[in-house]
């Protein structure tokens, strides 16, 4: 009883119907409106991590999970189970349940890392086959197909061949009885076709009068000469109905053959849907995960916490802005006395904590700030007898006793208790020792309590039990409003002679109230005065120093940004450079082969070869960097001194050198900024480097190639003197031109040996080996014939 008389007070119930909002299926609804409280951490974790995996799957992955097709077929299933026949529109829903399970399942399967959501649906069977047979049976409109039977579509197209024939006998009284007809249309009556005649004619249509006009001028009758017709297509009907009843009694017991499958997939369809309406709406809240925590160890810690009915009532009913609320309760402390003046949202706070707890213990997110910590109870009780109740209905104080030994009697070592003016509604001496002993047996008894009061003797427990702590929530004495902050440590004031006199209450009234309250009574409300003006000192200072560390973590992002775009700027400019360079080798390269393409082309000749030479030499005087810019001689160097203004370029800031280390570091400074570089990482205002100390003069070695060929010597020309075509030559043959050959030429040989089978290539590269005046060999380039073609260099 006290269990449900706590959610009622607590108004778990509007929590419950904002959540099913956000519900996709009628299963979803349902459940939420009725949700149940897990028992166990475990059951609670498990919620929870189900609520993570679909809160990333649709705010990190980007994939929203779908319920389309799914629907509420408890009903249906029940009544299969009682030998009911289903209706062909219920099979239908049954289908696209099992279909959009199907896909449900599909989506989730995707991503293997959503652990806990891939193990509620392992076990979901989805029956294709029963699925598709009842497609193939039952149409779009819910309808049984013809394509079910054989004999059913036998005996509705017998029925469309006698509606045809009553159609054409019809038409043709139609066309012959037209002035006796009040309309020309053929219409129904009893499932029976007729036509409307005038009453005052009806013997020129001979039949059976079915029915009349409500004014009596027209009657409805069915010819003579269709009543045979119209008897048979009735028969038709009853034998049409009972082989379609006959169809969907077949498929209802397939139905109930799996029927535990069934119930099972509803309920996993429930959980998952119930999952992603927790998600979206702890999203839409901005709430973030709890973390279960060791009360014996851990802090209980709720920064920011919002009330989320308060939250719902702001976004949809323009409501007040909701003013959040710190709670950071430490391992050791088990009752915290809460006070201040009403209104001042003392019971909204233990409201709102209520909520918190069995927000998490459902498994939704909490609406507070990370990290969100708090123990897991096991019971959340209250006693909250004020207008703020779900019922707008006030307690007695033996209303509230009877409340509050029903939290005894239910009370464990693991219970959160919420009491609301503990001890009011009776003399203020018994009340207050009431509560003192209320208060005392459930820090024995209880992992927390929490509760508001007006009592000042209760203020005082914290300062004799280590197990108790203050809270107050703020009253702004200036505009007589309460802030609804709560504050931590300090006790609150009432207030009620400050508000009282604000409020033009007689003076002479206030004066002999003020005498009535003892000296020791004055001094307490002075000393609580004291620190809240401390506490709001202390709350500027706080100000200040988050601003100021505000404003150097800016300009630490500002710093490193640019540093990150320069970095960024130096290495596009050296990927301009090396693509500019690469451009360069090209067109090098293409203007070097095209001299020796004329070359070839040209007549062997000194004048020729010197033409060649004088433009390989402009090439290289246009194209060679060292040859076409004249060197910048490198710019004085300087060394820093202590004093000395630098500029720092990786991160274009100006700095001055404060001190320079035994290892030749230099610290600099620049604003609030120390940073410790090397000297090749600083310039001076003129742009001068660090003077670094003279290498030695080493003479440079010559470039040369593995070969010891100069790299530099002049490039290779292919002519017809020095190329031999030995292509469909013996090996023998080849070796005696090749000799021949190697002892007129002083420099490269091409030799034409082509591709084929390989063996001449191999007997000439074999001669070559053991050749002692040829110095090396290689395959020519692709352009000259690549493997086809071996190139000898001979005499060097």
């Amino acid at each position: 009883m006290i269990v449900a008389k706590t959610l009622e007070l607590l108004e778990w119930e509007r929590l419950c119907q904002q959540l099913s909002t956000f519900a996709a299926t009628k299963l979803g609804v349902a459940a939420a409106t009725q949700l149940s409280i897990p028992e166990t951490v475990t059951a609670s974790e498990t919620l929870l991590q189900q609520t993570q995996e679909v809160y990333d799957l649709e705010t990190q992955l980007l994939t929203a999970l779908t319920f389309e097709g799914i629907y509420d077929v408890r009903a249906a299933l029940t009544r299969s189970q009682r030998q009911g026949i289903l209706s062909g529109e219920e099979l239908l829903q049954v289908a696209t349940t099992l279909a959009g399970s199907r896909n449900l399942r599909r989506i989730i399967n995707r991503f293997p890392e959503l652990a806990s959501l891939n193990q509620l649906v392992a076990d979901l069977r989805t029956y294709p086959e029963l699925e598709q047979e009842i497609r193939h049976c039952i149409d779009e409109q819910g309808e049984v197909a013809d394509r079910a039977s054989d004999k059913l579509m036998g005996i509705r197209e017998r029925q469309r061949q006698v509606r045809n024939d009553v159609q054409t006998i019809l038409q043709r009284i139609l066309q012959r009885k037209g002035g006796a007809l009040q309309e020309r249309l053929i219409t129904q009556r009893s499932d029976r076709f007729v036509v409307p005649v005038k009453a005052p004619q009806k013997d020129a249509v001979p039949g059976i009068v079915h029915d009349a006009s409500t004014s009596g001028a027209t009657l409805y009758i069915e010819p003579k000469t269709t009543v045979e017709l119209n008897n048979r297509l009735r028969q038709l009907t009853r034998q049409e109905q009972a082989e379609a009843e006959a169809i969907r009694q077949a498929l209802t017991e397939k139905i109930t053959e799996v029927h535990e499958d069934l119930e099972a997939l509803l309920q996993i369809v429930t959980a998952v849907d119930l999952a992603t309406a927790r998600a979206r709406y702890s999203y839409w809240l901005g709430a973030n995960h709890p973390r279960f925590v060791n009360r014996a160890e851990e802090t209980l810690t709720l920064r920011r916490l919002r009330h989320p009915l308060l939250v719902w009532q702001q976004q949809h009913e323009q409501g007040p802005e909701v003013v959040p609320i710190d709670v950071t309760i430490q391992p050791q402390i088990r009752v915290v006395a809460i006070t201040g003046p009403n209104t001042g949202g003392k019971t909204v706070t233990l409201k709102t904590l209520g909520l918190a707890t069995l927000m998490a213990k459902v498994g939704l997110f909490v609406p507070a700030q990370e990290p969100v910590e708090l123990p897991w109870f096991d019971q959340v009780l209250a006693d909250i007898g004020d207008e703020q109740s779900l019922q707008q209905s006030l307690s007695t104080f033996s209303g509230h006793i009877r409340r509050i030994q029903e939290i005894i009697a239910a009370l464990s070592d693991q219970s959160l208790v919420l009491l609301d003016e503990v001890g009011a509604g009776t003399d203020p001496l018994e009340g207050s020792a009431l509560a003192i002993a209320l208060l005392r047996y459930l820090a024995d008894q209880a992992q927390l309590t929490v509760a508001t009061t007006h009592f000042g003797e209760l203020k005082a427990l914290k300062y004799t039990d280590a197990r108790f702590e203050n809270a107050s929530v703020e009253f702004d004495d200036a505009t007589l409003q309460p802030t609804y902050r709560l504050l931590w440590g300090i006790p609150g004031r009432s207030n009620a002679l400050i508000i009282a006199q604000r409020l033009g209450l007689n003076e002479q009234v206030i004066a002999q109230a003020q005498a009535q309250m003892d000296g020791e009574t004055d001094d307490v409300n002075q000393v609580i005065a004291g620190l809240e003006t401390e506490r709001r000192q202390q709350e500027t200072k706080a100000q200040a120093a988050a601003k100021l560390l505000q404003s150097t973590e800016q300009l630490h992002q500002q710093v490193a940004k640019k540093a990150s775009d320069l970095k960024v700027r130096e290495q596009k400019l050296r990927q301009q450079q090396e693509k500019a360079i690469q451009e360069e080798i090209r067109r090098a390269k293409q203007a070097i082969a095209q001299v020796i393409r004329d070359l070839q082309q040209q007549p062997q000749s000194a004048p020729a070869a010197q033409m060649a030479t004088e433009r390989l030499e402009k090439i290289a005087n246009q194209r060679l960097p060292s040859r076409t810019q004249p060197k910048t001689p490198p710019k004085k160097g300087f060394q820093p001194q202590v004093g000395d203004r630098v500029r720092i370029p990786s991160i274009g800031q100006k700095a001055d050198v404060i001190k320079v280390t035994p290892t030749q570091e230099l610290v600099v400074q620049f604003g609030m900024m120390k940073m410790t570089v090397k000297p090749t990482e600083v310039e001076s205002l003129t742009g001068e480097k660090v003077a670094s100390p003279r290498k030695p003069d080493v003479a440079p070695k010559k470039d040369v190639a593995p070969d010891n060929t100069p790299k530099n010597s002049q490039p290779l020309i292919r002519t017809s003197a020095n190329t031999l075509d030995l292509r469909g030559s013996r090996v023998a043959d080849a070796e005696i031109v090749i000799e021949d050959a190697i002892a007129k030429i002083q420099g490269p040989l091409w030799i034409i040996h082509g591709h084929g089978t390989g063996k001449l290539r191999k007997g000439v590269q074999a001669y070559l080996d053991q050749h002692p005046l040829v110095a090396r060999y290689e395959f020519a380039d692709q352009v000259d014939g690549g493997t086809g073609v071996t190139i000898a260099y001979c005499g060097v």
